[in-house]
Order: C-alpha cells, then sequence, then structure tokens
C-alpha cells in the first residue's frame, strides 16, 4: 500500500516536465499522505484525473471510510488536474474544498474522478466524485485551486534539490 504505480500521461506534459529536469511521477504522486493512505493515481490530464483508495486503514470508529479520506483522495485529484492545467510555471493551491457524503463504505476499493469545473489563469476547479465498486457514489467534491507562478526556491524543491 502507498507504492506509486506508473501513472498514464499526455506525451506533451511527459515532454514538457521532462525539458525541465522534474520528476512527473513524484510531482504528480498521491504525496506523502496520499501514500500512507494508498492513494494510487491511474491517469491524469488536465481534463480528467483518476485515483483509487483503500477502504481498509481509513475508516472512522464505526468501520466506515473515513470522511476526511474521501477529502484527501478528492484534493489529491483535484490539485493534480490544476497542476496540470497550469503547467510547469504554475503552483497550484488549495483554497477551497468541500465534500458531500452520500454513503457509507465498509470495505474494498473507493475510485475517485476529478473533472474540470473552472480552468482559468488564475483559479482551477475540479469537480471529484468519488465511488464504490458497484459505481455507487460515495462522496461528492469541488475544489479550487490558486495558481501562482512558480519562484525560484519552488523549481529547486519540485527537482528534488531542495531551496
Amino acid at each position: 500500500m502507498g507504492e506509486q504505480q506508473h501513472v498514464k500521461f499526455p506525451q506533451e506534459v511527459i515532454d514538457e516536465y521532462a525539458s525541465l529536469g522534474v520528476d512527473l511521477q513524484a510531482l504528480f504522486s498521491a504525496g506523502h499522505l496520499g501514500n500512507r493512505m494508498g492513494v494510487q493515481i491511474v491517469e491524469a490530464s488536465a481534463d480528467r484525473v483518476v485515483g483509487t483508495m483503500p477502504v481498509e486503514g481509513n475508516t472512522q470508529p464505526y468501520g466506515l471510510l473515513h470522511g476526511g479520506a474521501s477529502a484527501v483522495l478528492a484534493e489529491t485529484l483535484g490539485s493534480v488536474g490544476s497542476m496540470l492545467h497550469g503547467g510547469s510555471s504554475k503552483i497550484a493551491v488549495g483554497v477551497d474544498l468541500n465534500c458531500t457524503h452520500h454513503r457509507g463504505v465498509r470495505s474494498g476499493l473507493v475510485t475517485g474522478v476529478a473533472t474540470p469545473v473552472h480552468q482559468g489563469r488564475s483559479t482551477a476547479t475540479y469537480e471529484i466524485v468519488v465511488s464504490d465498486e458497484e459505481g455507487r457514489r460515495v462522496c461528492t467534491a469541488r475544489l479550487t485551486c490558486l495558481l501562482r507562478d512558480v519562484r525560484p526556491a519552488d523549481g529547486a524543491q519540485l527537482r528534488g534539490t531542495g531551496a
């Protein structure tokens, strides 16, 4: 759990980040928190990001998928979409996340699909639908990210060289 699989990216995204010397798989991964929760990003483009997360290990005391776990999955997927929309010259920073929880899940895998609602120059908003293995909607989330210019220190961190 938490080991990052190979993510399917559009070729133009692969080429853009490779020319900058940025580790695309690490940059658009689930991050440390998502990895601990078992989030796996399966597909990633500015128009659609798909990821999965196990219910096991991410439950609340009643044995149901924790709402915060759904929020982590949603914010991860929406942030990846926002960063891909912004391109290599922008950093996506979440400024608003809301989640509506529709049904409980006790086991299995949930899948989140993030699609854009708005893709602007300074903000991007994604709707993220989290479903259970039967395709039933578990959670609907909306994430808005601020797209700000990359600063020199950000570029060093993105390349894994520190500030």
